[in-house]
């Protein structure tokens, strides 16, 4: 976990796409086939991932979570939910909070 979190952190975290790919990392892809797949999902390119301004305007624009809490914004689980939803994976916690809550989503 120590080194998803490093590489996560190294790639800017949330405030990029270091989150996102660390993700489909942790899923069993090579780094540059996670970037690829996440620029896809993102709609944006390769390049974009690291570039926090870039990166910024997609996080709002998807509602997935950014550095800063906004006003009626996506935080926590919510965001969680809509990233697990935008990549075609499933999050444990996720999946354990839909258990929990029941499926109507």
């Amino acid at each position: 976990m120590a080194v998803m979190h490093e590489m996560a952190a190294g790639m800017g975290g949330i405030r990029t796409a270091g989150d996102l790919v660390a993700r489909m990392v942790m899923k069993g892809m090579k780094i540059a086939s996670a970037k690829e797949y996440v620029a896809n999902k993102l709609g944006c390119s390769v390049f974009d991932l690291a570039d926090s301004a870039k990166m910024k305007e997609i996080r709002e624009s998807l509602d997935i979570g950014t550095i800063l809490e906004r006003k009626h914004a996506s935080t926590g689980m919510a965001a969680k939910i809509k990233i697990a939803e935008l990549l075609d994976i499933k999050i444990p916690s996720v999946e354990l909070f839909k258990k929990k809550v029941g499926k109507g989503f």
